[in-house]
């Protein structure tokens, strides 16, 4: 009777030692966004981007965000360049950025964003029900 309960006992130590696999999964992208929208001000955003003449632009749904044209918009600029078909094509991107409010009497959007990492470009989609072009 002794060995029978240590054997049990025995089995149940070595069973609850046993690594779930399921439970060391980690998503690192809900973890990324979480460490980053934490302490330092900055958010994950992920939307589209254009760069064309002076302007850069950030499509986030219907919210449209002037971006600070510095090292890191023309850093992004380059990754998205491979992406278009056309100068005025818009990509999707998943950027780490300051959002704040443009200054008194300047002109753009109302909103801008300052770009700190650029964590993903992603192809367009080739849907394009929503684009009209005009011919000359």
């Amino acid at each position: 009777m002794k060995k029978i309960i240590i054997i049990l006992i025995t089995l149940l130590t070595f069973s609850a030692c046993k690594n779930d696999a399921k439970a060391n999964e980690v998503n690192l992208e809900e973890n990324r966004a979480k460490s980053y929208d934490a302490n330092d001000g900055y958010i994950t955003m992920r939307g589209e981007f254009i760069y064309y003449g002076d302007a850069a632009v950030f499509k986030v749904g219907n919210e449209m965000y002037g971006v600070v044209i510095d090292d890191n918009m023309h850093t992004l600029n380059e990754q998205v360049k491979p992406f278009k078909k056309e100068d005025t094509d818009m990509v999707p991107v998943t950027v780490r950025v300051k959002r704040f409010k443009k200054p008194e009497g300047e002109e753009g959007w109302p909103n801008r964003v300052i770009i700190k990492d650029i964590l993903k470009v992603e192809e367009p989609t080739t849907d394009t029900k929503d684009v009209i072009k005009l011919a000359n």
